[in-house]
């Protein structure tokens, strides 16, 4: 470990982990801002009957049949998920941009795909059971327009862990494990436009505002978001576990493509982004709040700490 204020290089270091505290923070904060819109996208991707299209409508159905708690149940799970996925890719994106050396503007947003790519992985197979009991706590009690949905009966995470273990088996609980690899392209382009376009609004040293990161966060996430939202929908119906495809890796892909063309027949194309209304205002801003927070977290934290390495 270097002395005179100057950051370890390597895999442990204090600027990685402060922008992994920093992103985890960040997502708790954000998401716990704009969670009824999240209740409100789960219900549309995965109960089809659901006539309902409109976010207000939804948000004013469910706390009118269910209570205004529902629309934060499930509100504790997926903060824990979130909380967990975040640190870990945000630990492992800033670990690989410290390893790369620094690219040329154009070359780098090839690097920052890769980075991201990879940093999704790792966070897909780490985080996916806790994502899997996530959503069947998130819509254990709903009511749903689709009669063939069964309810669940859970009595918190550690139940829930249990229970899919011993009734359906271990492999459940990496459910939706390909279209999430898959998916990874979401917070892969979303860090790449983010980081370039936070690069070209800091050139030549110039301080980027909140309001700037916050309209820089919402925008990267939109694309991204707009670009992968069917396979979005494919993977919240396979972690609800309702639908039974075939197993194996093969039978995974026919499971995807069996999804989206199932859709397709029952609601046409648009089908695949029934819902996508509100993904987009419920990723979007939380993406954007995640950022500003997180850009501050870390801006402090390394001023308090005398760390003013910029980062890449």
């Amino acid at each position: 470990m270097s002395t005179n204020g100057a950051l370890p290089v390597g895999i442990l270091s204090y600027e990685t982990l402060v922008h992994a505290l920093a992103g985890a923070m960040g997502s708790v904060t954000a998401m716990t801002t704009f969670f009824p819109l999240d209740t409100a996208k789960s219900r549309l991707q995965v109960d089809e009957r659901r006539k309902s299209k409109s976010t207000p409508v939804i948000l004013a159905e469910i706390a009118q049949e269910e209570g205004m708690l529902a629309l934060y149940r499930g509100w504790f799970p997926v903060i824990s998920s979130l909380c967990c996925s975040n640190f870990v890719y945000f630990y492992t994106f800033n670990t690989l941009k410290r390893l790369t050396p620094t690219q040329p503007q154009r070359s780098r947003l090839g690097v920052d795909l890769l980075i991201g790519i990879v940093s999704g992985a790792v966070n897909v197979i780490l985080t996916t059971p806790m994502w899997v009991v996530n959503t069947r706590l998130k819509l254990q009690g709903a009511k749903f327009r689709n009669e063939d949905l069964h309810q669940t009966q859970y009595k918190g995470i550690f139940d829930a862990f249990s229970q899919i273990i011993a009734n359906e088996g271990v492999g459940t609980l990496w459910n939706g494990t390909l279209p999430s690899l898959i998916l990874v392209l979401n917070p892969a382009l979303q860090f790449m436009f983010y980081e370039y376009m936070k690069r070209r609004a800091g050139k030549g040293g110039k301080k980027i505002s909140s309001a700037e990161i916050f309209l820089i966060g919402a925008v990267a996430k939109a694309i991204a978001t707009t670009a992968t939202y069917p396979l979005q929908t494919v993977q919240a119906i396979l972690r609800f576990g309702q639908y039974k495809g075939e197993g194996g890796l093969t039978g995974s892909l026919v499971n995807i493509f069996t999804l989206l063309m199932d859709r397709i027949k029952k609601h046409g194309v648009l089908g695949l982004y029934k819902g996508l209304e509100a993904k987009l205002l419920q990723t979007v801003l939380t993406a954007a709040l995640m950022f500003v927070v997180y850009e501050k977290i870390t801006a402090a934290t390394f001023k308090v700490m005398g760390l003013n390495k910029k980062r890449m």
